[in-house]
């Protein structure tokens, strides 16, 4: 470092000095609209159910659903991603493309009470509704089969399309989805539905809490569909083909654990990159919070923030709508 004399001759602290001007000088900055709230609705409750590993975070009846949606809008939040808790589950996940299963229900009703005014999106995937909690279809020997598994894909897009839906999200991450998605929206008549596809997405650790939520049938692992957290080169082969597919929007999943992949995503491409602030990844902030280990509002806004320098362009987060209000 240069200096006159005994002080330095550059001196970064000045730009430090305020909270007025750090906000100034910021390089990075959260807007409400970045922020997509995930929200679970159970079928055949009347009151919303607590999940016990995510605090604050509740399985909503399809009443407090409409209120989740509201609040939401009245926050500023960009868009709302859906999950459906059915009663019943089957080995092909049929409550997944009825027209009257829970997800398709759900849509009806935030679009019913808030329009266009929020981006209603929904988890395209058969774990929530599967018996055997896997995201596809299983043959003989119990493995997932992924062209089997991509044709119920194709009717869980139409079927969510029909009920209104903005965005559909696939999450299940079978070889082709995307292209297979986009053709069954296109031949219905739903070319305005976008895809938001899971691109990246790790079999992590950190979604115990989600299997909770979604109240998961799995025993074992999806480690033979979804990627390894060594890879990242892996990461780069899976945008080609999900871009050349057709999708309007990427996401990389979970976040925190995986910045540089979610950097290096950004840096490639020219489509809104979205970002997927999981569950174990809120429960560890609101557990080292109730311990008193961490500053909770401190803790939410740094990760958000680095989840939003890394590069992405929206974020899912169980915090989207108390995050949002206090932006504004």
């Amino acid at each position: 470092m240069s200096t006159y004399g005994q002080f330095p001759a550059a001196r970064p602290r000045r730009l430090r000095t305020t909270p007025a001007m750090r906000r100034m000088v910021a390089e990075t900055r959260l807007h409400p609209a970045e922020l997509i709230l995930p929200a679970f609705v159970r079928e055949g409750i009347s009151e919303p159910v607590p999940i016990s590993s995510m605090p604050g975070v509740v399985q909503h009846s399809r009443d407090t659903l409409r209120k989740a949606a509201v609040e939401a809008v009245e926050a500023g939040v960009g868009g709302i991603m859906l999950f459906g808790v059915p009663e019943t589950k089957d080995a092909t996940g049929s409550q997944g493309t009825d027209p009257e299963g829970i997800l398709q229900l759900a849509i009806r009703d935030v679009k019913a009470e808030v329009g266009d005014e929020l981006i209603v999106m929904s988890d395209l995937c058969l774990d929530e509704f599967t018996d055997h909690g896997h995201c596809g279809v299983l043959d003989a020997r119990g493995r997932v089969d992924n062209d089997a598994t991509l044709e119920r894909y194709a009717e869980m897009a139409r079927v969510q399309a029909e009920a209104g839906v903005h965005v559909v999200g696939p999450s299940g991450m079978m070889d082709g989805q995307v292209g297979v998605i986009r053709r069954a929206l296109d031949e219905a008549g739903h070319q305005d539905v976008a895809i938001l596809a899971y691109t990246v997405k790790y079999s992590s650790a950190f979604y115990g809490p989600f299997r909770e939520a979604v109240a998961s049938s799995l025993t074992g692992d999806r480690k033979t569909y979804q990627q390894d957290p060594a890879n990242s080169r892996e990461s780069m082969r899976e945008l080609a083909l999900d871009l050349a597919e057709g999708a309007d929007m990427v996401m990389v999943k979970p976040a925190l654990p995986y910045l540089d992949v979610l950097a290096k995503v950004a840096e490639s491409v020219d489509v809104p990159v979205a970002a997927y602030q999981i569950s174990g990844e809120y429960a560890m902030v609101e557990a080292a919070a109730e311990k008193g280990w961490i500053d909770r509002d401190a803790a939410i806004f740094e990760t958000l923030t680095g989840i939003r320098r890394a590069g992405a362009n929206m974020i899912l987060t169980y915090w989207a709508t108390e995050a949002a209000r206090r932006l504004r």
